[in-house]
């Protein structure tokens, strides 16, 4: 599907035997749709990810690959659900998502966008994308914003965005999962993605040992998985680290979300193989068609459950040994410079689907049910800890506004920080006295009615261009956010240490920029990592 034509006067490069033509725009030139693995189809769905076969012919560079398999994102059908919340969602999934991505099994594929000079000591951002581990692709940014502004300061950057699967196509779970041993496979075409840096990138005027993994929200998670994977051993594939609102996530393992992984086995036609490696083999055979529907038939990110997800990393006892925060606490952990941080209000958009508990034993219940397994003794230092009071809760000093229920600001608040604002800080407090560690919060847009500074409300900051933006090509530059001039409405960003707790605020108005401590709600959070670590979710 890559071949075709080479364009006159177009950008081209030689990748073994294959030419690869791209486009041109302005002083970047993009590359566009590159296979970087055998296709996953057929025999090879729901296993590794093979390296590419060598090149050869001519290769047409200047579109976009498909999306890897999409799970549909709908309206949730929850009885009762504020009007305020569904409006939200429907605007979220129509702003963020926009027209159904055309989408394809064979979907791995590897965008580079470079300077039109690029030179073998550019500097490499490997950009991951998020999207719930169920939607997202790799062409929903634009990767030329950050090369030319890495132009216009001096400090020329060749971006790359890899496609990975999704879904239960990329991180199939269930007890058949660890006995098959095919775990977390989208974390695997990642790293695969990132061996093909290493063995093609010069081409394209980047250097290999210098390459910095970054991305958001399931993206970021994923950042630190790969930092975590292979016993923290790079395989000098990066050097440094970029998250932004994702640490490794309170779940547990593979065969504790066999509820999903039958749902989905079953919708399949596979019913009969359920709890077996054979399954593989049934659902091999099966249409993508119906595969497509099947994932359809599990929850999506804005149902009653929320952030209890379907497919996402879990522990396989392969690539993920163990459930994420345990390895932080025992495992190694690969030593590269880390920036790590989340936006204020990160529990709002995840708590839009469960708006219909309006009373404080319907939020009590709930919690009980899906996050202590129906023992209430589990959670209930949590209801202290996370009042009804709408002015504390979340979005954050706003008062007793946005509060659409009752338990709306609390249960926002409370899923926020299990999700990310506690895994962030036991990460750090592993990792900050081995590794340089800086970090982040983002409290822009937090006048956002009903969000606040929402989950992924820090994304146009950094693809505006902003000071975001610089602060990360001088990070992936020098290993450094400080790194090189910062200019006149910039400030020093400080490292973070378990003294002083130091973080760079991003503000709204004239005063954009500060210092803060990293200090918030700390009896709260503490209680949250506590919690998650006795008790993971699915």
């Amino acid at each position: 599907m890559f071949v075709a034509a080479v364009y006159g006067g177009s950008p081209a490069v030689v990748l073994d035997k294959g030419t690869f033509t791209g486009l041109t725009s302005g002083s970047t030139e993009a590359f566009l749709g590159v296979p970087f693995a055998q296709p996953p189809v057929g025999n090879l769905r729901f296993r590794a990810p093979l390296p590419n076969k060598p090149y050869s012919g001519t290769f047409n560079a200047t579109v976009f690959g498909p999306a890897c398999i999409q799970q549909t994102s709908g309206i949730p059908n929850v009885p009762n659900i504020s009007p305020a919340a569904l409006k939200i969602i429907q605007g979220r999934i129509t702003s963020d998502f926009g027209s159904p991505l055309l989408d394809d099994e064979d979907c791995l594929t590897i965008n580079i966008y470079k300077p039109a000079n690029a030179t073998s000591g550019s500097k490499l951002p490997v950009w991951i994308y998020g999207g719930g581990f169920e939607i997202g692709s790799n062409s929903m940014s634009d990767g030329s914003v950050i090369v030319e502004r890495s132009l216009e300061l001096g400090m020329p950057v060749v971006y790359v965005a890899v496609n990975y699967r999704l879904s239960a196509l990329g991180f199939p779970m269930g007890i058949e999962t660890r006995r098959a041993g095919n775990g977390n496979l989208g974390l695997l075409d990642q790293r695969q993605g990132l061996r093909w840096v290493q063995k093609y990138i010069t081409k394209f005027g980047g250097d290999p040992e210098k390459v910095m993994i970054w991305g958001v929200s399931a993206g970021a998670i994923s950042v630190t998985a790969q930092m975590l994977m292979n016993n923290g051993d790079t395989e000098g594939l990066f050097r440094a680290a970029f998250a932004e609102s994702g640490s490794p996530i309170p779940t547990s393992a593979v065969e504790n979300n066999q509820g999903i992984m039958d749902t989905f086995v079953q919708a399949a036609g596979c019913g009969h193989k359920s709890g077996s490696p054979a399954v593989f083999d049934c659902l091999r055979s099966v249409p993508i068609k119906s595969i497509r529907a099947a994932m359809n038939a599990t929850p999506g990110i804005f149902v009653f459950t929320s952030i209890i997800l379907g497919w996402n990393p879990a522990a396989d006892g392969v690539t993920i040994p163990a459930p994420f925060q345990k390895m932080v606490l025992h495992s190694k952990i690969a030593d590269v410079p880390l920036i790590s941080g989340d936006c204020d209000d990160e529990g709002t958009l995840f708590s839009l689907g469960n708006s219909n508990l309006t009373t404080s034993s319907e939020f009590e219940d709930y919690i009980t049910k899906l996050w202590g397994t129906g023992n209430r003794t589990i959670v209930e230092p949590l209801f202290a800890a996370y009042p009804e009071d709408p002015a504390v809760g979340c979005p954050y000093a706003t008062g007793t506004v946005n509060n659409i229920t009752s338990q709306f600001k609390r249960m926002a608040s409370i899923t926020g920080d299990l999700v990310f604002q506690a895994p962030r800080r036991l990460f750090f407090k592993r990792i900050v006295r081995t590794q340089p560690v800086f970090s982040y919060i983002n409290k822009r847009m937090k006048s956002t009615p009903v969000l606040g500074a929402f989950h992924g409300s820090d994304v146009s900051n950094f693809y505006g261009p902003g000071d975001m933006t610089d602060y990360l090509i001088r990070f992936a530059t020098m290993l450094d956010p400080n790194g090189g001039n910062v200019n006149a409405t910039e400030i020093p960003w400080p490292q973070y240490t378990l003294e002083t707790k130091q973080m760079l605020m991003f503000l709204d108005g004239d005063v954009s920029l500060a210092i803060g401590t990293d200090t918030f709600r700390e009896e709260a959070i503490e209680k949250m990592m506590e919690f998650s670590l006795t008790h993971p979710l699915p």
